[in-house]
């Protein structure tokens, strides 16, 4: 059995209840500054476990549209995010080459062509926690807790730029990178590839080696590339 295939199926129930909490939000007419349920209501109200709703939390909070703290629950923080959502929809169910090509090479763009911000901003302090959020990918119990502290080191990275639209714009299409992230990994690779390139890009950004930076998060991204049939692949099997 594909080693990641349960963990998509987690990752699924946890699209479905950020989907249910989305309803919630608009039948119950709430706003900014609203508090949503306790976890423990929203898993008696859904019929879902504890950690499905807590992954749900923290790809709501990823979007924008809520903040959770402990000892005070989830807050509504931009309800309006919701419209965009709706305007930028993307099919996540199944992620194509195309689709692969268009979102990492948005990344590309944007990751990259923050380098010199992130050079001039980045302190001691902010490296030392994006490392540590490396270190929680690793040590994370499956593939999709470990996929968002993947996208938590690089919307990290780009708060560092201190430019909220960027993050704004990047956090729309958190689904389909959630995707493209789970696509193909496994816990070696997440312990192994991922987490040394994570570590040689902080390097690049500690030295102040533009090029570096550049040339690792380029490979960075297009390292799942790997995982789809070529177009001429796929010519060849169709003809």
């Amino acid at each position: 059995m594909d080693e990641t295939s349960g963990e998509l199926d987690s990752g699924s129930a946890v699209e479905h209840v950020v989907g249910q909490i989305r309803e919630l939000i608009e039948t119950d007419g709430l706003t900014v500054g609203d508090k949503l349920p306790t976890e423990r209501e929203l898993c008696e109200k859904f019929a879902t476990s504890r950690n499905t709703v807590r992954e749900a939390m923290r790809m709501l909070k990823a979007y924008g549209i809520v903040d959770v703290r402990p000892k005070v629950g989830a807050t509504i923080v931009d309800h309006r995010m919701n419209r965009a959502f709706d305007i930028l929809s993307f099919n996540v169910a199944e992620i194509s080459r195309k689709t692969f090509d268009d979102i990492q090479g948005f990344r590309e763009l944007v990751e990259i062509g923050v380098v010199l911000n992130v050079f001039d901003t980045a302190t001691p302090k902010d490296i030392v926690a994006l490392r540590e959020i490396n270190q929680q990918m690793v040590e994370a119990p499956n593939m999709v807790e470990a996929s968002q502290c993947d996208l938590e080191f690089h919307t990290g990275l780009l708060a560092l730029t201190g430019n909220k639209s960027i993050l704004d714009i990047y956090r729309l299409m958190t689904p389909v990178i959630l995707r493209i992230m789970q696509r193909g990994k496994t816990r070696r690779i997440i312990q192994g590839e991922t987490f040394l390139e994570h570590e040689a890009i902080l390097r690049a950004i500690e030295d102040s080696d533009s090029l570096a930076y550049q040339y690792l998060m380029r490979s960075h991204l297009r390292a799942g590339l790997s995982t789809f049939a070529s177009p001429t692949d796929v010519e060849s099997m169709s003809g």
